[in-house]
């Protein structure tokens, strides 16, 4: 299976999380500001993720490149989608960039997978979460770093 990890960050936890996922599956990682169409559709299953701003943005490198994601021809497309926040500082949009990226793909006609439960998380809302569960994968790596390898391992075992 070819799979292929795209990405934006600025501190570095969405990239080592992208980097984490791709080693796990034996696929390649991109930076979304290297990102060619061809990342995004020669593979058997795209993963994409990226951490989320302040009051519930996308990262700066997504918004910027937010059309590559647009031209790719998605349609039947296997997609699963990673986010990362803090439910501390931001309880109100934890991991919303994870709930724009699913909009996006979701309107392309990708069938997205990789839904997660909401349990064990402590926020108050996020437009990453549809009828009780996160579109994909949700990461705190400021509260709760020590799950991440645990939950990232869980994930995959359920993706590939």
């Amino acid at each position: 299976m070819i799979v292929t990890v795209i990405f934006g960050s600025d501190g570095g936890a969405t990239k080592g999380v992208a980097s984490k996922i791709s080693k796990k599956c034996q696929g390649r990682s991109v930076d979304i500001k290297a990102a060619s169409q061809a990342d995004f559709e020669n593979c058997d299953l795209l993963i994409l993720g990226s951490p989320t701003y302040g009051d519930g943005t996308l990262q700066t490198d997504w918004e910027e490149n937010i059309d590559k994601l647009r031209g790719a021809r998605l349609k039947g497309k296997k997609v699963a989608l990673f986010g990362t926040g803090d439910q501390s500082a931001y309880p109100t949009s934890f991991v919303d960039a994870m709930g724009i990226l699913f909009d996006e793909v979701s309107e392309l006609g990708a069938v997205v997978v990789g839904f997660t439960e909401t349990a064990g998380y402590d926020y108050v809302g996020s437009t990453a979460e549809r009828e009780g569960q996160f579109v994909g994968l949700a990461l705190d790596q400021d509260t709760q770093s020590g799950m991440t390898e645990k939950r990232v391992t869980a994930w995959l075992s359920k993706l590939l």
